[in-house]
């Protein structure tokens, strides 16, 4: 990968909202490099040789911490991973006499997910280093709209002004939507979302999509399908009858997706729920490309990490 001055002139990457369109390209553009060097038979260089990389993750996610991981360490730096149901945070300490702490030991780079919105850009103003938000509430989750958007760039080109997107499922609890939309907006694509009335969020609207209860209509003409995880742990009451009457209706099965167009994308941000937002032999099918977007998360992490260590020059 290059390490030529970057154009992304920003310490942290706490979301989408406030990336302009090339900063967004130049992050996939450094990540294509990165798949390269993912594909080799040695995969780990020393670009970021004697930096630290801390992963905090207070809410549960193998995928994404691993990917992470995976990341830091094909650039050769030192990764941590920080167990938050061992440390203090369950004694009582607060986020921000954690953000203390670790900021003592001089991290390069923390990579942090919380179950609370906002809870990443606290920490951010209390450490000295740069935070990756690898998650927060239903807020944003940018790194993997990030891989989404490098995902379809492989298969369909750079031109995303060509393409109708269509975001089908648990709309309202979803940050990866969220991410998703800003992103796909930023780029110039035609976004729909796709799901029940009690799955979709207040103004959604305002956010420049088109809004369909119908997954047939909303499919019509689509270039990519992306599949969202029904979050039940989220929900606090009833947002949906029955998984058997949700599937009937905003599962993708191989009937629904022949109203997409015969080489549309089917993607999942994962872990997939089976026979309940997607039927397995369209998750396993030939327009899947769920398994490549796993791959492509550790290439763009690898781009978000490089670049951002970028920023703070040699380490001290």
């Amino acid at each position: 990968m290059s390490t030529l001055d970057s154009p992304f002139d920003h310490r942290h990457l706490l979301g989408i909202n406030g990336l302009q369109p090339h900063e967004i390209l130049y992050l996939l553009d450094r990540a294509d490099e990165a798949v390269a060097i993912s594909r080799r038979p040695d995969k780990k260089n020393s670009i970021l040789k004697g930096r630290t990389q801390i992963n905090l993750f207070f809410e549960a996610s193998t995928r994404t911490q691993a990917s992470f991981e995976i990341a830091g360490k094909r650039l050769g730096a030192d990764v941590m991973n920080m167990s938050v149901a061992n440390s203090s945070v369950k004694k009582g300490e607060t986020l921000v006499d954690t953000a203390m702490t670790l900021n003592a030991m001089r991290p390069d780079i923390l990579i942090v997910r919380h179950h609370s919105a906002g809870a990443v850009a606290l920490l951010s103003q209390k450490v000295a280093c740069s935070v990756v938000n690898a998650g927060d509430g239903q807020h944003e989750h940018p790194t993997q709209a990030l891989l989404d958007a490098l995902t379809i760039r492989r298969h369909k080109g750079t031109q995303f002004e060509h393409l109708t997107v269509v975001i089908c499922g648990d709309v309202l609890h979803s940050r990866v939507a969220r991410s998703n939309i800003l992103l796909l907006n930023a780029l110039g694509a035609r976004v729909r979302v796709v799901a029940p009335t009690t799955l979709l969020p207040r103004g959604i609207e305002r956010m420049g999509v088109e809004i369909f209860q119908d997954m047939r209509q909303g499919l019509q003409g689509a270039d990519v399908v992306m599949m969202l995880r029904l979050q039940r742990e989220r929900m606090e009451g009833a947002f949906v009858p029955s998984v058997r009457e949700y599937f009937r209706y905003f599962g993708l099965d191989a009937e629904k997706l022949t109203f997409a167009k015969p080489d549309a994308l089917v993607m999942h941000p994962g872990p997939m729920n089976r026979g309940v937002e997607i039927a397995s032999d369209v998750a396993d099918g030939p327009q899947s490309v769920i398994e490549e977007q796993v791959e492509m998360g550790v290439a763009v992490r690898m781009a978000v990490i490089e670049t951002l260590c970028g920023q703070m020059g040699a380490p001290q």
